[in-house]
């Protein structure tokens, strides 16, 4: 088992959506930089990517409740919606100049248009909705979104969830019909696809078992062939870890100091999926609730059409739980892996500020199938148990760290990226609202990773966003352009047609 070495000018390490947008994006920038992948399973869009494993929301802040929050005042914050939205737009429009560089073919192999929905009971969550679709109307990222609390009306767009509902509490919900549902596992493998025709080298069935600093400053990673169990080493200037939850241990070998004092918590995930197609046909949107007190972010329930191998599929949940897995193929030893002697008292804070956290997490993972049923219950009233099969999603690893707002151990829900000083490596680690975000994140490392290129860079990344630089919120005018032609690109108005 001699080691082979090569040199390459970048690594990606995990083929997920998040390395098929960087390494898309860098062979737009530099067609002639030599790019290298390792996967650790036999194929790209497995883990956190692939459809199955997330809720497939081009996640734009239309519908997702814990994106705008209620101020002591009684009035709503929509900057964190604000931001989601415009980092979706960043999406669209480079998925936009894909599909007119003919490198996809098909958009909706990927993604289709949905009606994003808000659904919550209760005066006190009506009166919120109501306060929220003002101020979110009022702002011209969310013209358009329209609200109901007339059980007639909300029976015309969701006759699934109002059929035989006895409940006399008041029922209130918006509607955007913009939104998309988002094929991320098909999207991964097409730009896999194609990065695999631009010569770059993809090795699948390989795990990076070490990452060290050379001499020189470049970064050498060992590698093992999971079939025959050679090990290699591979040089690169520059190396992003974008392996989902497998990217913290990574992270932690590169020994940089930014990657001190970071812990991560797993949650795992199920979905129910509908298997009776008269059922799924009777709903057509993404309808998002509330999340119960005490549950993270991510557990925000939901009622999903969703397009998987272009048929039409109904999931709702996700209902959360706790494995120690990082990855759905991960071990049972990943979490203990993760404690080292420089994060274990971040550990140990998160760990009791978040008791009732994990006791929630541990009783989401003992409930019956007949407990989930109550649950789904809320959504469609007359819910029959034949009719719906579990499906384990996938497993989200949420960043611990201290900060000055939360203190020690602050548990983070987001997406996070993690940058060595000079910018020869990077990480991203967190959850949702993950892949709706990626292109606006991989930006984001390629102007932190590689700041003297950025000027030549920046009229192709113009030419792919063409609102790169600028604040959507502040330009009504191109917002609409923008609107307006990724709709077209991206065949969402022919598409809309031919769904409804």
């Amino acid at each position: 088992m001699s080691d082979r070495q090569t040199e390459t000018d970048v690594i990606l390490i995990g083929a997920g959506i998040m390395s098929a947008t960087l390494g898309t994006l860098l062979k737009e920038l530099v067609p002639d930089w030599k790019i290298t992948v390792f996967e650790k399973l036999s194929s790209s869009g497995e883990e956190s990517s692939n459809e199955l494993n997330n809720a497939g929301t081009g996640h734009a802040a239309l519908c997702e409740l814990n994106y705008t929050t209620e101020k002591p005042d009684g009035s709503i914050d929509i900057s964190k919606a604000i931001t989601v939205n415009e980092h979706f737009q960043v999406s669209m429009q480079f998925w936009s100049y894909l599909v007119n560089s003919n490198l996809i073919r098909n958009p909706q192999d990927f993604i289709m248009p949905l009606p994003h929905m808000s659904l919550v009971q209760g005066e006190q969550d009506v009166a919120f909705l109501k306060k929220r679709v003002e101020t979110m109307s009022n702002n011209p990222l969310f013209q358009g979104m329209e609200f109901s609390d007339d059980p007639k009306k909300l029976m015309e767009w969701i006759p699934l969830i109002m059929k035989d509902r006895r409940s006399n509490e008041p029922i209130a919900a918006t509607k955007m019909d913009s939104g998309t549902d988002v094929n991320f596992g098909a999207l991964t493998r097409i730009l896999f696809d194609h990065l695999k025709k631009k010569n770059v080298d993809i090795h699948y069935k390989h795990s990076v078992d070490d990452i060290k600093r050379t001499s020189d400053g470049a970064w050498e990673l060992k590698t093992r062939n999971l079939d025959s169990g050679k090990v290699e080493r591979h040089t690169a200037k520059f190396v992003f870890i974008g392996g989902g939850g497998g990217s913290l241990p990574l992270l932690q070998k590169s020994g940089i100091p930014e990657s001190k004092h970071i812990g991560g918590f797993p949650i795992s995930g199920l979905f129910m999926v509908c298997n009776n197609p008269e059922v799924v046909a009777q709903h057509h949107a993404k309808v998002y609730g509330k999340a119960k007190v005490g549950a993270p972010p991510m557990s925000v329930p939901h009622l999903d059409t969703r397009f998987i191998e272009n048929k039409k599929s109904l999931l709702f949940g996700p209902f959360a739980g706790f494995s120690p897995k990082f990855l759905k193929t991960g071990s049972m030893f990943d979490l203990l892996g993760s404690v080292k002697p420089n994060n274990v008292l971040t550990m140990l804070a998160a760990g009791a500020k978040n008791l009732s956290l994990t006791k929630y997490l541990v009783q989401q993972v003992m409930l019956s199938k007949e407990k989930r049923m109550e649950e789904l219950r809320e959504f469609i009233p007359n819910a029959k148990s034949e009719d719906w099969d579990l499906l384990v999603a996938g497993q989200r690893v949420q960043v611990i760290k201290d900060t000055a707002a939360g203190g020690k151990g602050t548990l983070q829900f987001g997406t996070e990226v993690v940058t060595a000083a000079d910018g020869s490596i990077a990480a991203l680690l967190g959850a949702s609202p993950g892949a709706s975000t990626a292109v606006s994140v991989m930006l984001e490392i390629i102007e932190k990773c590689f700041p003297e290129h950025l000027k030549a860079w920046e009229p192709k990344i113009k030419e792919m966003v063409p609102s790169y630089g600028m604040s959507l919120v502040e330009n009504p005018e191109l917002i609409h352009k923008i609107h307006t032609s990724t709709a077209r690109t991206l065949g969402l108005n022919s598409a809309l047609k031919s769904v409804m």
